[in-house]
């Protein structure tokens, strides 16, 4: 009998991790190519793309707030589950910076329902106003990012893993804070759609090490 299957909860974090990580990608890919991605830069044409297609980004918003809901959910589990697979004096940490992460997450997506509203009216009346909520949902996604990023090195030293998974995650954590690192490096020029594109990329293998994770934590522990 696994650890998992004596453990309900760690069977569950598995599951949340796992629907988290299919959610936030579901998101994603509905997002980037579609035009929607906030760009505090040309607020006035993002109000536009969001009123001209507000379905469709309604729909990419509930995916991620439900991504990032299960996110949170499963770090509250795995603080609370040391004995499915950490060091316990690290269990905490760990699930607290995932659960910090998810809930970073759904303030971006906060910033991004008001941006959604805003678009119901005149942009070029609403523009300043989108402009500056734009760019703190794009700094709180940015946030979440560094938090996640945090949380995977933490596992990686005191989680009980395969040198392989705990070789990955620290490869995918890298990935992350380099995505991370991404925005800091545009001054106050903010970033082109170019950088935006490879900083959604750089945080791609983080998502799919926490698939990899959820799971191994429902199948194995």
């Amino acid at each position: 009998m696994t650890l998992a299957d004596k453990d309900p909860g760690a069977r569950l974090a598995g599951v949340l991790l796992l629907i988290a990580v299919v959610a936030i990608l579901t998101a994603a890919a509905v997002v980037v190519p579609s035009g929607l991605t906030l760009n505090p830069a040309d607020p006035t044409t993002t109000l536009t793309a969001v009123h001209d297609h507000v379905g469709l980004h309604l729909t990419e918003l509930a995916f991620d707030v439900f991504g990032w809901l299960a996110l949170t959910a499963a770090g509250l589990l795995l603080a609370g589950n040391p004995d499915a697979m950490f060091r316990p004096h690290l269990a905490v940490l760990a699930g607290g910076l995932l659960a910090a992460a998810g809930l970073a997450g759904l303030l971006h997506d906060a910033g991004n329902l008001a941006v959604t509203q805003l678009a119901a009216k005149p942009a070029e009346t609403v523009a300043d106003v989108a402009g500056a909520m734009m760019l703190t949902a794009k700094w709180a996604v940015n946030l979440a990012g560094l938090l996640w990023a945090a949380a995977t090195v933490v596992m990686t030293i005191g989680a009980d893993l395969p040198d392989r998974l705990r070789l990955a995650g620290g490869l995918a954590a890298l990935a992350g804070l380099a995505a991370v690192a991404v925005p800091w490096t545009t001054g106050t020029n903010g970033m082109s759609p170019t950088l935006e594109q490879l900083g959604y990329a750089l945080q791609v293998p983080v998502m799919i090490w926490y698939g990899f994770l959820g799971w191994r934590l429902v199948r194995q522990w």
